[in-house]
């Protein structure tokens, strides 16, 4: 175990565009060793390709401007503190951008070094991967089955050890490409404590302190279910890590800022995106079920007894192309009769994608208030996504569709702006690939042109699947008795992340007689029949007792990927949400005491 106190590290982004201000927040705010940034996700990855899509070259050149926007302004603050920068928004240019800090670093005549850590991109070995039929989905083994022109990006989740390295050589400012999002934190957690590669439960721990703050405000009350519980709710504080040598960890935030950080807020972070209990990183893999969570004062939440094993041989490639064009357009439906018109409307897209051959998805959301009181409240925005294999099938279709606006229902109005400027855009998709960790060319690139080879994990595991999910309620009855009709969201959190074309949706409780009652309500197909799950949509469910939690995953729910998807709703994010809207016989055990009726209210029901 280090024998060097824990060191501090602050989030100030959670994706590219996040909160401009939190990194000055972050180096100006309580005392911390190092500031980190996670600016790539996979729908951010598509988006900046599809930036550059008919120039396929150009986004290899590509890395944040935002960062650097916010970097420059600060960067004699960062060496008058000796604070450590560590980010992955050196997209798909990491070296390009370490050279343009090195350059605003010596015309300031600061001493500050600068590196650059290299071999994410994978593109032209992809494209003779694909070619040979080589290049696997990272869940069935099945080759892409796209040409190898049709590739725009490919790029390897590389693990912390390049970080690691480069903080070892003496860097202030560690700038990535794609690294996976929590070796960030657990790259520079190693650094600190000098752990070597087969700490492996120190290492595993990191990494749940890294998943919980890489998304930044989302450990502090963003995106929380119970968000009306959390104080200043508004722009909540992003927060700090305290890693200790043995892999421990406290998670809080800045004192004076918005937010909270409670056992619940944490819990939502930790259950967000694994997939279940097995969360494979390149450098370990970590059991999430090994966690436990406790409080540990006021805004603090402590993470301990986390354990780790061997990382798997592979890792993640995100593999990105182009699959032809999509557009949109928002139609308004007024006042009664909003069955009949819909049918209508849709009626009208469907012969205008018949004669465009196009793909057509069509989303009606809510209804009218009855007697309403302003023309809003009878107002129910239908939304129409469309996918073409050309720019002129979707700007055709577009066209059409627009042209029968007179020939239409009454009370039915388009968003002109909408109109006036809509065009098709590129569709990318993001595949999710596997390539071997030991054919990486994972470097670190110093100012004084040092390349430093870091080599692949000594100790690899092939990953064998998740655990199965067996009994995992604690001991007792689930929560017998008299029972509520209530909305579900009155007892269970929920939070939901995608991963290529799966929902990732995690659910869980505060007591352990409701964690109970989740484990024998809420199974897969019931899960499945309350969100009215496609039937091509497979749902796997895992439990996880250290976190009173479930988890789901949604295989296909957003298909074929988020970024590609027709769907409304492109990341799954409302779809917690939507769970906990939905009414079901509630325990009235369990119930918060507000809502512990009595019979005679005529909303209690007793199986007796």
């Amino acid at each position: 175990m280090s024998a060097r106190r824990p060191i501090r590290m602050a989030s100030f982004a959670g994706g590219m565009g996040d909160k401009f201000a939190a990194f000055r927040e972050a180096v100006h705010g309580e005392p911390v060793d190092v500031v980190v940034g996670d600016s790539m996700t996979e729908f951010v990855e598509s988006m900046v390709i599809a930036r550059f899509f008919d120039e396929p070259e150009k986004h290899r050149r590509f890395f944040s401007p935002l960062f650097l926007q916010q970097l420059l302004p600060e960067l004699e603050a960062v060496a008058e503190k000796g604070l450590k920068v560590v980010t992955n928004a050196g997209a798909h240019d990491p070296a390009a951008m370490a050279e343009k800090i090195r350059e605003a670093v010596r015309e300031r005549g600061l001493r500050l070094e600068v590196a650059g850590v290299t071999g994410d991109d994978l593109l032209d070995d992809a494209r003779r991967l694909i070619a040979d039929g080589q290049l696997g989905h990272i869940d069935t083994g099945e080759p892409i089955g796209k040409s190898p022109r049709q590739l725009l990006a490919a790029d390897a989740y590389l693990g912390g050890w390049g970080i690691k390295t480069a903080l070892d050589a003496g860097a202030d400012i560690v700038v990535t490409g794609r690294v996976a999002d929590a070796s960030l934190v657990s790259g520079t957690a190693a650094w600190w404590h000098g752990w070597e590669r087969d700490q492996l439960d120190e290492l595993a721990g990191a990494v749940a302190a890294g998943h919980v703050i890489e998304c930044g405000a989302h450990a502090t009350g963003g995106n929380f279910s119970g968000f009306t519980t959390v104080p200043d709710n508004v722009l909540p504080g992003f927060p700090i890590a305290e890693i200790a040598g043995n892999g421990d960890s406290v998670i809080t935030k800045r004192a004076h800022e918005g937010g909270a950080v409670t056992v619940d807020t944490v819990t939502a972070q930790l259950v967000y995106e694994i997939q279940g209990p097995r969360y494979l990183n390149p450098d370990v893999t970590w059991h999430v079920d090994s966690v436990r969570i406790t409080p540990d004062g006021p805004d603090r939440v402590r993470l301990s007894g986390v354990k780790g094993s061997a990382p798997p041989e592979t890792t993640r490639v995100g593999v990105h192309y182009q699959r032809g064009y999509r557009g949109s357009m928002w139609y308004f439906l007024t006042g009664l009769q909003i069955g009949e018109k819909v049918r209508v409307l849709t009626r009208q897209a469907e012969i205008a994608a018949r004669d465009n051959r196009v793909e057509l998805r069509r989303f009606t959301c809510g209804r009218p208030v009855d007697d309403p009181a302003d023309q809003w409240q009878a107002t129910v925005p239908v939304k129409v996504n469309v996918a073409g294999a050309t720019a002129k099938d979707v700007e055709d279709f577009l066209a059409q569709l627009n042209s029968y606006w007179l020939n239409s229902v009454p009370g039915l109005y388009i968003d002109i702006t909408q109109m006036l400027v809509n065009a098709p855009q590129p569709r990318i998709d993001y595949w999710p690939g596997a390539v071997r960790q030991d054919s990486l060319r994972h470097q670190v690139r110093l100012g004084d042109g040092r390349v430093l080879d870091v080599p692949p994990p000594p100790c690899t595991a092939p990953f064998g699947g998740q655990p199965c999910a067996g009994p995992a309620a604690p001991d007792g009855p689930a929560a017998p008795g008299p029972t509520a009709r209530r909305p579900l969201g009155e007892v269970l959190h929920a939070r939901v992340g995608d991963k290529a074309g799966h929902a990732d949706l995690g659910v869980w409780v505060s007591e352990d007689a409701a964690y109970s009652w989740l484990v024998s309500f809420l199974t897969a197909d019931r899960l499945t029949e309350l969100l009215a799950a496609p039937a091509e949509v497979t749902v796997e469910r895992y439990a996880l007792p250290n976190l009173r939690a479930l988890c789901f995953v949604l295989r296909g729910h957003l298909a074929p990927s988020s970024s590609a998807g027709l769907s409304l709703d492109q990341l799954g994010k409302g779809l917690g949400e939507f769970l906990r809207a939905r009414h079901a016989d509630i325990p009235l055990s369990i119930l918060p005491m507000r809502l512990r009726v009595t019979p005679e209210r005529g909303t209690v029901s007793d199986p007796a």
